[in-house]
């Protein structure tokens, strides 16, 4: 197959598998949603559902997360990886949208890559999530899988975005992400597949004998 042939493959048989597929972080608001992705960097998806139940009880905005403070919210999310950083990140946050930003989460996403804690990755999932506009978050899952299935070289995380960009159609980049997820999670992990394992690098590859090694960054 030609890469653009293995891309409709795979956007084929994504659809089938995940048809309506649904961000996974439980929130009430654009504030909510932001903090449960930071929260989310090694991190499960269950784990910081469980934590921010708790943690919107008492602020799901950033004047009430910053009443809260950085000890109490550390207490609150301390059995996340990563804790004492992102509960310093969540108070800067919550101050620098307070005094920049009118209390609102930006929806520019060069405006959310300069609050503590986002990088960009977290700044495209809050675009494309919440906002509802056009961006392809990729995360070490993805970009795994990229390098597995063809799709990229492997060179970088900023390359494998634009490489899935142009071979992606961007009315479809929000569902791929989270598709390539679930299917990443479910069948080809960093444990689970090597390249020659799971359905799709099979089908993708079925003459494949080496195992892919890929990068991570």
């Amino acid at each position: 197959m030609k890469r653009k042939e293995r891309a409709l493959f795979i956007e084929k048989k994504l659809n089938e598998l995940y048809p309506n597929p649904k961000a996974p972080l439980d929130h009430k608001n654009a504030f909510t949603f932001l903090i449960a992705v930071l929260l989310s960097a090694q991190t499960t998806d269950k784990r910081v559902n469980i934590v921010t139940k708790e943690l919107f009880k008492f602020a799901d905005n950033p004047q009430k997360m910053l009443d809260l403070g950085e000890e109490q919210v550390y207490e609150l999310i301390k059995t996340c990886g990563l804790a004492p950083k992102k509960a310093k990140a969540i108070i800067s946050t919550s101050k620098i949208i307070l005094e920049k930003h009118q209390g609102r989460v930006p929806d520019d996403i060069s405006l959310l890559e300069e609050l503590p804690g986002v990088g960009h990755k977290t700044a495209s999932v809050v675009i494309s999530e919440f906002f509802g506009k056009p961006a392809f978050p990729v995360d070490t899952h993805i970009h795994r899988l990229a390098q597995r299935w063809g799709l990229t070289n492997g060179q970088s995380v900023k390359k494998t975005e634009k490489d899935l960009k142009l071979i992606f159609d961007e009315i479809n980049w929000r569902n791929l992400h989270l598709q390539f997820i679930f299917y990443g999670r479910a069948y080809c992990s960093a444990r689970g597949c090597d390249g020659t394992v799971c359905f799709m690098c099979k089908s993708l590859y079925p003459n494949r004998k080496t195992k892919i090694q890929t990068t991570k960054a």
